[in-house]
Parts: C-alpha cells; sequence; structure tokens
C-alpha cells in the first residue's frame, strides 16, 4: 500500500473516531457497582445514575456485582473495552484498599483505571459506648492511656475502613486499643451497643439513629473540617493533627478510554452533583457532593493509595 493511501486510512479513521466521540453516548452505559441493591452505597449509585441517564440522554444501567471485597466488580472494569460504556462505581474503601490489603488482586487501581469523576465524601465518625466516661477525643485518650490494653474497637473487617481508622487513631494518639472483627455491620453495631467492645468508626447513617437515641455517644469526625450534616462535632483532626478517614465514592473507566468521552462524563456528572434534589437527598445520609476535575481525582487516590499504604505497612496489616 502506498504511503499516502495508509496515511489517507489513518486520518480517515481518527475522523471517525472523533465523530463516533463527538456523538457519545448512542447507546445505554453500564455502571457496575461492587455491592448490594439496597444499601446506602447502592443508593448513591443509582441516584447518580438516574440523573445521568437525563443529562446524557442514554440510559444508564445499574450493574450489581457484590463479592470478593469489591474485587470482582472492580475487576469486570479493568478488563472491559475503553469505550465510555463500562464504567465502575469505585470506593476508597473498596476497589482502591483491597490491592494493598490482599495477597493477590487481579488489578492495578494506579494503572487499569481512568479517573471520571469524584461524587461523594462523607466523614467517618467515632463513636463510643456511654458507659466508657469519654466526652471528647481528649477524654478518649486519656481514659485508653489509663487503661493500655483493655479498650476494644470494632470494625466490619480487617483493613477496612473503620479498622484503618482505628489503627491510625491508634499511631496518632499512642495508645493501645485492641482491634475487634467482625463480619459485617450488624454484628459489631450489636456488640458496641451493648458495651462489650467500647468504640468504633463508622458511616454517618449507621450509626446516627444510635446516637440520638442515646444509646452511643459520637466524639469526632473523620473530615479535615466540620460536616454541614454534624455541625457541633469537631474533627478528630482538631485533637490528632493529620487525622483523616473519610468514606468517597468515585466514577472510574477502563485505561486508555479517551479524554473526550472521560471529560464529557465529568462535565455531566458535576451538573448532577449541582442538583438541587441530589444536594437534599445526600445530604439528609451525610453525604457531600464533592466536584473534581479527572486529574484532581487522580492526585487524590494516589495520595489516599500512599498514605494508607504506609499506615498498613507501619502496622503490619495483612488480609485473608
Amino acid at each position: 500500500m502506498k504511503p499516502r493511501i495508509i496515511i489517507a486510512a489513518i486520518f480517515a479513521g481518527l475522523c471517525l473516531s472523533a465523530a463516533a466521540q463527538a456523538q457519545y453516548p448512542t447507546k445505554p452505559i453500564r455502571l457496575v457497582v461492587p455491592y448490594p441493591p439496597g444499601g446506602p452505597t447502592d443508593f448513591v449509585g443509582r441516584a447518580v445514575a438516574a440523573k445521568l441517564t437525563e443529562y446524557l440522554g442514554q440510559q444508564m444501567v445499574v450493574d450489581n456485582r457484590p463479592g470478593a471485597g469489591t474485587v470482582i466488580a472492580s475487576e469486570i472494569i479493568a478488563r472491559a473495552a475503553p469505550d465510555g460504556y463500562n464504567l465502575l462505581f469505585g470506593t476508597g474503601g473498596g476497589t482502591f484498599l483491597a490491592p494493598l490489603i490482599l495477597p493477590k488482586v487481579p488489578y492495578d487501581p494506579q494503572k487499569d483505571y481512568a479517573s471520571v469523576a469524584m461524587l461523594v465524601m462523607s466523614p467517618q465518625v467515632l463513636v463510643v459506648h456511654p458507659a466508657l466516661g469519654a466526652n471528647s477525643v481528649k477524654e478518649l485518650i486519656a481514659v485508653a492511656k489509663a487503661k493500655p490494653g483493655q479498650l476494644n474497637f470494632s470494625s466490619v473487617g480487617t483493613g477496612t475502613s473503620p479498622h484503618l481508622g482505628g489503627e491510625l487513631f491508634k499511631s496518632l494518639a499512642g495508645v493501645d486499643i485492641v482491634h475487634v472483627p467482625y463480619k459485617g455491620t450488624a454484628p459489631g453495631m450489636t456488640d458496641l451497643i451493648a458495651g462489650r467492645v467500647q468504640m468504633a468508626w463508622s458511616s454517618i447513617p449507621t450509626v446516627l439513629a444510635h446516637v440520638q437515641a442515646g444509646r452511643l455517644k459520637m466524639l469526632g469526625t473523620g473530615g479535615t473540617k466540620r460536616s454541614a450534616a454534624l455541625p457541633d462535632i469537631p474533627p478528630i483532626a482538631d485533637t490528632l493533627p493529620g487525622y483523616e478517614l473519610v468514606t468517597w465514592y468515585a466514577l472510574f473507566a477502563p485505561a486508555g478510554t479517551s479524554a473526550a468521552i472521560v471529560n464529557r462524563l465529568n462535565t455531566e456528572t458535576a451538573k448532577v452533583l449541582k442538583d438541587a434534589d441530589i444536594h437534599k437527598r445526600f445530604g439528609e445520609q451525610g453525604l457531600e457532593p464533592t466536584i473534581m476535575t479527572p486529574q484532581e481525582l487522580k492526585r487524590y487516590t494516589e495520595a489516599d493509595i500512599s498514605r494508607w499504604s504506609r499506615l498498613i505497612k507501619a502496622a503490619n496489616i495483612k488480609g485473608q
């Protein structure tokens, strides 16, 4: 084939590709959610998917693929075609944390995804049993130092965000508290309310009703500033500078997805996050819509991986 013909063919291919991207999307988009239907994470995924369906003009179909600590869903998108029709509802405590804990994970969160858009952030909160007698983070630290190795904190499993939140607290406060992992939120919360464990880090929706009923006491949030949902609760960082423990959800595409498609998805997602109905519904759950560019999201996830990697190594935390 002559050079001119080759160049013409390449040029034609590029034009067709650009045209296809300009028309994107032309068919339904699949959003893979690593959690079962009905939970607080699925609620965010479905709310965003419904709004994006309106803004993009194509149906966004939620595909729940729970299991293996989010690894199943994360691998599906890591191996999917980078055409903009397969997206991942990624979480900091799942997709990006699993490779730091588990011995073998079939994807690399820093190489196998294109960052699309941050969705929400929500500080995790520190709650204690009222019988502990601590009314602030400072008082809790004093109690823990007076009773080394005698206080327990629950989590939903080794290597999860609540576990790492406790380990970070131990490291910064210089206290000896004992981690008690549970197989799920419900049994750990039952034992916390009964006083069999003394403290836990958890999402706001999980504990808010118990706090309001006086069954638990909330001492601090994991954000770097006061949460709009909990304006009277100070950040743990006010007492322990450098402490940060937030839940975040974001959209990711397979690596290699074109910048044009990523930018279109980011633009439309920003519109969703500015929607008054979304603000109201998310705010009621303690979730804060958070707009980032793809580049900002990439930097954020890289920094998150780096800081948790250091803690996991220092605490010698290993998954099963």
